[in-house]
């Protein structure tokens, strides 16, 4: 096709690489531009424990405003507990609980939310769920309800707080996905399908809300050391798939703590990156995944025939689930990061 697009004349070619300099040039002008965060309003779903427990207490640090949402009472009031002892003066502090996964749910709780702090200028998607074990110990509900809390959730979120944030002028949006959502891990089919969702939701978000002043992040973890095994759901054999589970979590080199993984998350914020990769063995897998997908499915299939079996459909919780398969002695980094992070 002489001529065509396929085949750009030298004036069609002087175009296109001047527009992709100037997007370039947009996108490094947007990072080195960091946005303070003190004084402005911050939503973090799943702030009582984890990972968003950990965000939560670097931006009240920083003097952000900051309302976590989670679904126990209970935990929401430990987790302001340990923020108070954190937060800079003046700090403003919320707690609502909610279930995001229920119909109207998220309309609820922005209601709820701006009465309380105001209008958000910030939105944290953080919530999620992880249920572990073989496809033949998953249910059809079990896939409805990965995509409803880590797609359908922030998906609602993000429009919800859409009008706030145009009209303070532009806001941040992290979404945290996984590496999960960029290589499909064996045993955790529901989880890596709707975070395979998010990860796209995420990406078309950055593009469609860039033009109103509004950066959305896109944030990709890789093994990390929150203690949410002790609240992630097991199927099929449910006390081997706890051990493998919780062992790669603990691993030192290979997993990340929370607390660094939150650091570089506000400061994704901060300076409104597209996406980031946490943990080298993430970012080598993201990259693996992307120039040799055949090779790293292949590897994936043989890790599949390694992990237990079993087609018990009944979830059991991980603190239900310890054994000696999985020894104090290799998981205490883990356990450690559970009493930090309100994983009780």
């Amino acid at each position: 096709m002489t001529g065509g697009w396929l085949t750009p004349r030298p004036s069609r070619l002087r175009w296109l690489v001047l527009a992709a300099a100037f997007v370039g040039a947009r996108t490094l002008a947007q990072k080195t531009r960091p946005r303070t965060l003190a004084g402005k309003n911050v939503l973090v779903t799943g702030g009582g424990r984890g990972l968003g427990l950990e965000i939560a207490r670097v931006l009240v640090a920083r003097g952000a405003h900051v309302a976590i949402v989670a679904r126990d009472a209970a935990e929401l009031e430990r987790a302001l507990e340990a923020l108070r002892e954190v937060a800079a003066p003046k700090v403003r502090l919320v707690a609502e609980a909610c279930d995001l996964s229920e119909p109207g749910a998220v309309e609820s709780v922005l209601t709820r939310v701006r009465a309380r702090l105001g209008p958000i200028d910030v939105l944290v998607n953080n919530a999620g769920v992880i249920q572990v074990g073989p496809l033949d110990s998953m249910t059809q509900a079990d896939f409805e309800h990965a995509m409803r809390v880590h797609y359908f959730a922030p998906l609602e979120l993000m429009l919800g707080v859409r009008a706030d944030m145009r009209e303070r002028g532009g806001g941040r949006i992290a979404n945290v996905a996984s590496i999960g959502g960029v290589v499909s891990v064996p045993h955790l089919l529901p989880y890596s399908g709707s975070k395979f969702a998010l990860v796209g939701l995420s990406r078309g978000m950055r593009s469609e809300l860039a033009a109103e002043g509004t950066l959305v992040t896109t944030v990709i973890p890789g093994l990390m050391r929150t203690g949410s095994p002790r609240n992630a759901t097991f199927k099929g054999d449910h006390r081997a798939e706890y051990a493998w589970f919780k062992l790669s979590d603990s691993l030192p080199g290979i997993s990340i703590s929370s607390g660094r993984a939150a650091r570089r998350i506000v400061r994704a914020l901060e300076h409104g990156e597209s996406e980031i990769v946490l943990g080298w063995a993430a970012q080598a897998a993201a990259v693996a995944s992307g120039v040799a997908p055949a090779f790293v499915a292949s590897v994936l299939g043989i890790v599949q025939r390694l992990l237990p079996r079993g087609g018990n459909t009944t979830p059991v919780r991980g603190s239900e689930s310890e054994s000696k398969l999985a020894p104090r002695a290799l998981t205490f980094l883990t356990d450690r990061a559970a009493i930090r992070n309100n994983q009780t």
